[in-house]
Order: structure tokens, then sequence, then C-alpha cells
């Protein structure tokens, strides 16, 4: 708890609730100019941001096929393929290629060779099932068509655009935007509480920063792969399209950021005597619980990427508290310090 003070410290500085909202409305309107400028910089970078954005979609699908590729030659059961298993293997895993099964009568393409004769020879009319024969048709995965990622209109693109823009533009303004909610804050706080402010600020910062790469580094790539695998048990082939991955690369990375921001919104409230360590500690069932909804409601309708976000809030939130404690003991003992200096004079 911080330490009682015989001066108001608020009376140089009270705020009307008017006042309060005047301020949010101001905060809030310069955080959308902020926004606006950093979303009009996105416009330039858009094109690339799409391409960089596609990657991981792009290689989760090339595993999923080039897996199913492998699965096809493992449990083929008719015909042997022309091919090995480890000459297929080689050709997906080293060579980048991959292919489809088709099966064919050898005897029917267009080399000149002469139909079966004798007891192997068909009955006139019916279809020869049992001389059909396996082929494999090789492509580079780059050009699989199952690969490329489809859009169903004309103005998709411009949406998709835009949305590159939007998310370009929320990075680049983050700094102005977090600075002008620290602001708002720091309104309503004591004047030796609002130094509090310019140290929390650079974290703040840095701890949105860190949630935006993770998510979209190591996160969305298993995200897509355990969806596609959904897909793949009920027997579904996906067919991603890109303004729907565009929605879901816009929400994951943002509930990324705000999420990590939990320390330090813990240790804040603990430095200006909200809530302090032991709270925290007694109330840790009731955080897990509010942490897991939280993560439902800032991640797509899936249990991998709200389980990818509630693990690492939980180690936030107890660590957190570790942080909290440290910061409570460090607080007393530099207190206890100055009251043996005034004793000592």
């Amino acid at each position: 708890m911080p330490a009682a003070v015989e001066d108001d410290l608020f009376q140089s500085s009270t705020m009307t609730f008017g006042e309060h909202l005047e301020e949010l409305r101001g905060c809030l309107v310069r955080a959308s100019a902020g926004l606006f400028i950093g979303v009009l910089l996105g416009l330039a970078l858009a094109k690339p941001v799409v391409k960089l954005i596609e990657a991981p979609l792009k290689r989760a699908l090339g595993d999923y096929y080039s897996e199913r590729a492998l699965d096809t030659a493992r449990t083929w059961t008719g015909t042997p393929l022309p091919y090995s298993e480890a000459e297929i293997r080689d050709a997906i895993e080293n060579r980048g290629l991959t292919f489809e099964l088709r099966e064919v009568h050898a005897d029917r393409l267009p080399t000149g060779l002469a139909p079966p004769a004798g007891p192997t020879a068909p009955a006139a009319g019916q279809f020869p099932a049992d001389q059909l024969v396996p082929i494999l048709l090789w492509q580079p995965l780059a050009r699989d068509a199952r690969v490329s990622i489809t859009t169903l209109s004309a103005q998709e693109a411009f949406g998709i655009y835009i949305k590159a823009a939007l998310l370009v533009g929320i990075v680049l303004a983050s700094p102005w935007i977090f600075w002008q909610l620290w602001m708002f804050v720091a309104a309503g706080l004591y004047p030796h509480e609002k130094r509090l402010v310019h140290v929390f600020l650079p974290v703040s910062l840095g701890l949105f920063l860190a949630g935006v790469v993770i998510a979209f580094y190591p996160v969305l790539y298993y995200v897509l792969d355990y969806l596609l695998q959904f897909n793949e048990s009920l027997g579904l082939d996906p067919d991603p399209r890109i303004s729907e991955w565009m929605s879901f690369v816009l929400v994951l990375p943002v509930g990324f950021g705000l999420g990590f921001q939990l320390p330090l919104v813990m240790l804040f409230l603990s430095k200006i005597g909200i809530f302090d360590a032991a709270a925290y500690a007694a109330q840790w069932r009731m955080a897990v619980l509010v942490i897991c909804v939280v993560s439902a409601l800032l991640t797509p309708a899936d249990p991998y990427s709200m389980m990818f976000l509630a693990a690492p809030l939980c180690l936030l939130y107890f660590g957190g508290v570790a942080v909290c404690r440290w910061s409570a003991g460090r607080d007393a003992a530099a207190e206890s310090g100055r009251q043996l200096t005034k004793a000592s004079q």
C-alpha cells in the first residue's frame, strides 16, 4: 500500500467527471488521428505485407498436402506404384515436389501399343477395371493449385489491401496510441504516481509488439495446422479465401498484444495501491477463469488459438504476482531506508 501522506496530492490536479470525459475524448481523437496516419503509411506497404501474411497459410497448406501425398503412398494397396516410398519421400521432402495419383490403362495411352489379347482381354463392352495401373502426376509444390489462395469477387482484393494497411497502421501507430491511453490514465493519478507512466509506457509497447510477433510467427502456423487437420478428420478439402484469412490475422496478433499487457497492468494497480500481491495470489483461480474467457473473446473460435493465448497469459499472471511481490519488498526496503535516514538526522 502507498505510504500515507498528510497533504492532498490531488489538490492541484482534481478533475470532475465531465473533465475526465473530455480528457478521454481528446485522447481518443488524438489516438484515432495517429491510427489514420499509420494506415496511410500502411497503404504504401500493404502489398509486401499481404505476401508476408500469405506465407504461413501457404506453408501450412503445403505441409498438409505433402503429408497427404506421403499417406497416399504409404496406404496404397492396389497395383504397386512406379516409385518406392523412399523415392517419393525424397521428392516431397527434399525436392519440393508433390503429386496427385491417377489410374490409367497403360495400353490405352497414345504410345502405339496394341491392346492385350488372349484370356486377359475383357469381354466386349466391359470396362477393364482390373487392368488399371497407377501413375503419379508430379509438379512443384509452389504451383499446386490446392496451395493457392482464392478470392471470389473482383472487389475482394481491394478489401484485402485495406485490411493489410489497417494491420500495418495498428502496429506503426501503437506507440502513439499507447502514449495517449497512458496519458489518460496519468490524468487521474497523484503527481508522485504519474512518473510510473513514463516507466511503464515503453514496457507496455514492448509487451504489445512481443505478443504480435509471437502470435504471427509460431502460433499462427500451429493454429492453421490444427484447423487443417480438423478439416481432414471431417473429410473436407480446405479452399481458403484470402479475405477470411486476413480477418483471422487481424484478430489473433492484436488479441495477443493486448493480452500481454496483463503483468504490467497488475504491477501498475499494485503500485497505486488498488491491489497487492497477496490479493492476486488469493484470487488465482478466478483469474485463470477470467483469462480463459477473455482468451476466447480475443481469438478466433477454435481451441488452439485460445489455448495458445490462455497458457502464456496464465504464466504472465503468476509472473505478475512474483513481480508485484518483488516490487513491494523493494519499496518496503526503500521506505525503511528513508525512515532510518530521517531517524539518524
